[in-house]
């Protein structure tokens, strides 16, 4: 391996043109009718999930997912083309899995002031009704709203009933329940109704640890197909438990934690050759939105951290707490259309990561999370002439590795069911 990964002086830290970066594509290439034949046998063996997003970020000499929703918030971002053949999934996925279900509710979120999630919501509504069946919107946090107003139109609300084990839309049972929210806020109540995807996935129980945990395996698999070491495919990562950070003595482990990550990565960077200083992302181990995220370059600076900077380290979404830590090795992107940084994002119906847009940050650096204010969304074909060489040419590692987490929260899936 070290053979056919030597150094690039003229790659950085980031570049499509770096040794690996060609071995990479080249390998792919090689054992494509490998990969496909293991994919199948992948999906026939684990049940996909119904839907999910997938964060891809792309170093050149490195792919990796660094993020896997489980319910996806931005049905709307992909192009119309794009969210047609998620529709054609999603029909053939509910015809195979759960044919006599006719009447569907869509339980969102009980957001409404975020036109883009409300739009999101529409879409996906439109997507799930695409094969004829009736779809109904609404949530208990809900009643009593009308209509959830989006970017291009609003979606009107139902009055919704979980009790007594029974799902309820406008007094009426439904034959099934779409969850696009992740829970946050606490578990649904127990439903004889069947819900997709598995309400066990949502952030009052899972963990994004648990995603990597069940991705890891997959792709030392993967990586034995392609011939080539797993690091290149996935984020080396860390899970520091019980971390209250306002003790001095928490904030000097968890320092020491994330320096001994970082060693590990640095000893990569030299095996393949990245001239390039490694840093990573603290994250809280459950859903944020982008909240509860730091990236550093060594632990030091967690014990000269600023009380504005650590509270927000230590906010999730909805106001929770945080005190279990992801550690994440901060993979670059040398993905670039003109100023702005890109970052691909993935959606995927039954397993299949068939949609995408970028996310483009100009006020971002190449190591920094996109997940920010600043960030906004462009599909593929708005990219310059170079970026769309670019990302073409990169475009099959990106989808294999979202397809290969997919499996994974299909993995979750299995793992979370209740006993």
């Amino acid at each position: 391996m070290s053979g056919d990964t030597g150094s690039d002086s003229t790659a950085g830290g980031a570049g499509t043109d770096h040794a690996v970066a060609h071995l990479l594509e080249r390998r792919v290439r090689e054992t494509a009718a490998d990969i496909d034949a293991w994919l199948v046998e992948k999906r026939r063996s684990i049940r996909p999930a119904l839907y999910g997003s997938f964060d891809v970020r792309d170093a050149g000499w490195k792919v990796a997912t660094v993020d896997a929703n489980a319910f996806p918030a931005g049905f709307n971002n992909p192009p119309a083309a794009d969210r047609a053949r998620l529709g054609a999934l999603l029909a053939r996925y509910l015809a195979s899995q759960h044919p006599e279900a006719k009447r569907l509710l869509l339980l969102p979120e009980a957001n409404t002031r975020n036109i883009g999630y409300a739009e999101n919501v529409r879409i996906l509504a439109s997507l799930l009704a695409s094969d004829g069946r009736e779809v109904l919107i609404g949530a208990p946090r809900l009643n009593g709203v009308e209509r959830l107003v989006g970017i291009e139109a609003s979606s009107p609300l139902v009055e919704v009933d979980l009790g007594d084990g029974v799902a309820k839309a406008n007094g009426e049972a439904v034959d099934l329940v779409i969850l696009n929210d992740d829970l946050t806020v606490g578990a649904l109540p127990e439903l004889e109704t069947p819900v997709l995807p598995s309400p066990r996935l949502g952030w009052y129980n899972r963990r994004k640890s648990d995603h990597f945990a069940a991705l890891q395996p997959l792709l030392d698999e993967l990586a034995e197909i392609l011939g080539l070491d797993p690091w290149l495919l996935c984020t080396h990562w860390f899970v520091s438990l019980d971390k209250c950070l306002d003790r001095d003595t928490c904030r000097r482990e968890l320092a020491a934690e994330v320096d001994q990550c970082l060693s590990v990565i640095g000893e990569k960077y030299v095996e393949h050759g990245i001239d390039a200083e490694p840093s990573m992302f603290i994250k809280s181990d459950r859903g944020t939105y982008g909240l509860g995220i730091l990236r550093i370059n060594n632990g030091s600076e967690l014990l000269d951290l600023s009380k504005r900077r650590m509270n927000r380290l230590t906010y999730g979404k909805g106001g929770s707490d945080v005190d279990d830590f992801l550690l994440q090795e901060s993979v670059p992107t040398a993905l670039r259309n003109g100023a702005a940084v890109l970052e691909p994002c993935g959606y995927a119906a039954a397993g299949e990561t068939i949609a995408w847009f970028m996310r483009a940050n100009m006020k971002r650096g190449e190591v920094d999370n996109l997940n920010t204010p600043s960030t906004t969304f462009i599909h593929t074909d708005d990219l310059d002439a170079a970026a769309s060489l670019q990302v073409g040419r990169r475009a099959p590692l990106h989808r294999l590795l979202a397809d290969v987490a997919a499996l994974a929260v299909a993995c979750e899936q299995v793992e979370t069911a209740e006993p």
